[in-house]
């Protein structure tokens, strides 16, 4: 089993250091509603589809993430409250070079 630890700020502004597995195929939308840190319904709502943007997230400290797909590209052109440094949580796929990811959760629409 191997675990990276993350840094996640909830909608409230509360910082949670997270311990996240990287050998479940999990990614952080996920992660996020496994430590319960978005209200119920307001997080994953398309089931990790790229179709809804309500797991984006603001990357705060990125340590090497995958490029951005087609897909997510798309889905934030159509989101609300994007910035720079949205990613979909839904995209984002626990692995090892993402130790030290630290991101703050976008408003819900």
């Amino acid at each position: 089993m191997s675990d990276i630890n993350i840094k996640i700020t909830d909608r409230e502004g509360v910082t949670h250091d997270v311990v996240a597995p990287t050998d479940m195929s999990m990614n952080l939308m996920e992660i996020i509603r496994s430590y319960e840190l978005a209200e119920e319904g307001t997080i994953g709502v398309c089931g990790g589809m790229a179709m809804c943007a309500s797991c984006q997230v603001y990357v705060i400290n990125d340590p090497g993430l995958e490029s951005m797909g087609d897909e997510e590209d798309a889905m934030l052109a159509e989101a609300y409250h994007v910035k720079e440094n949205s990613r979909l949580g839904c995209q984002l796929h626990m692995m090892d070079s993402m130790e030290g990811l630290e991101v703050a959760i976008a408003p819900y629409p």
